[in-house]
């Protein structure tokens, strides 16, 4: 069997987060910058997220389409609630983020071009949003399930910790 590519361990260096929010700020694709990070949603789940999913006094998110076909159920943070709640319309239907993926990708290539951010892309955020959880201290069986990750191996694919983050641990 030929060996699996590694795949991509991108994370958020220091201040580039700050960086493309600031070249994002009171845009649609900002406001999903934000929720990809509070969520690790791919940018079609949130793209396609529509408000009738979107059980906001519940806080979740769910997700009946998925790249591997099972649909989930996203617990939200309450800084991920709070993103699609300043969009709302009352009686507002349809999608709640009404811009196509392919626009997602060219603000955020141009975003990051603009903050002085190299080999970034959209995907990095789940990425990034995956390895925060861990670093939170959620258990992976909790990761998962936020996720959608059916195997250790896959999940452990998108998990980058960093040695820093353990060193308190370590005491």
């Amino acid at each position: 069997m030929p060996k699996e590519p590694k795949g991509r361990d991108r994370r958020l260096e220091t201040q580039e987060e700050s960086k493309l929010l600031e070249a994002l700020k009171k845009t649609i694709v900002g406001d999903m910058v934000r929720f990809a990070l509070e969520t690790a949603m791919r940018r079609s789940e949130i793209v396609h997220m529509q408000w009738k999913d979107v059980p906001l006094t519940r806080r979740t998110v769910h997700i009946p389409e998925t790249k591997t076909e099972t649909p989930r159920t996203i617990p939200l943070s309450s800084e991920a609630c709070n993103i699609p709640k300043q969009r709302r319309v009352v009686h507002q239907l349809g999608l709640v983020w009404k811009i196509t993926p392919q626009s997602v990708s060219t603000a955020f290539r141009r975003a990051c071009k603009r903050g002085g951010i190299i080999n970034l892309y959209f995907h990095d955020l789940r990425h990034e949003a995956t390895s925060r959880f861990i670093e939170k201290g959620l258990s992976i069986m909790e990761v998962s399930t936020i996720t959608g990750h059916q195997d250790l191996r896959m999940l452990k694919r998108y998990t980058h910790i960093r040695p820093e983050s353990l060193v308190d641990k370590l005491g």
